[in-house]
């Protein structure tokens, strides 16, 4: 284990159960289990079918890490639907940079579409909301957002969210498709930046 260790020596098998991970030198504690987690999909799956059941609609989800929360939440809840998928960047290491850019560009019709944006983790809303208005000028027939994690404290731009996982604190999260510099998307539970 190179880039990852537990609190312990073990094989990288049971590097999924620990209590605190390092990741490129900076240690981590788990903050939302794997089960909180599941059920927590069930539940917006549970309400997204609610809503668009019959409708078809567009779940976008945005990469990279979105891709893990977009896959258990479109296969939960079993409405017919497509997926599609856009890049966008506004982080560099535990910071946001401030600035949004289009990585990979939506490249599905949404005119007339009830679109369902995907998202892992809301902050200051800046990405969301430069995305929102981008997305309203290809006249889709509504749009919503479902959002695993929502950071209160830091939020700066509004932004309505329609289906939301947890609000948790102003604090740096990997796991479960979040990374830190490109590791950690493949733990299942989340893990915040610990203090100690």
């Amino acid at each position: 284990m190179s880039f990852l260790r537990g609190q312990f020596d073990c094989p990288t098998n049971l590097l999924f159960m620990k209590k605190h991970i390092t990741a490129h030198g900076l240690r981590f504690e788990q903050f939302i289990r794997k089960k909180e987690i599941a059920g927590r999909v069930e539940a917006l799956a549970s309400q997204i079918l609610e809503v668009y059941e019959g409708k078809r609609p567009l779940f976008l989800c945005v990469l990279n890490g979105a891709f893990v929360f977009a896959a258990d939440l479109v296969r939960a809840c079993g409405v017919e639907c497509e997926v599609a998928f856009v890049r966008l960047a506004s982080y560099e290491g535990t910071q946001t940079t401030g600035q949004v850019s289009t990585v990979m560009g939506l490249d599905f019709e949404v005119k007339n579409r009830h679109v369902i944006i995907v998202e892992d983790i809301v902050d200051s809303g800046r990405t969301l909301h430069f995305f929102i208005s981008e997305l309203g000028g290809l006249e889709p027939a509504s749009v919503s957002l479902a959002v695993l994690l929502l950071k209160p404290e830091a939020l700066q731009f509004p932004i309505k969210i329609n289906f939301l996982g947890f609000e948790i604190p102003d604090k740096f999260v990997v796991g479960y498709g979040l990374d830190y510099n490109g590791l950690c998307r493949n733990l299942e539970d989340i893990y915040q930046l610990s203090t100690t």
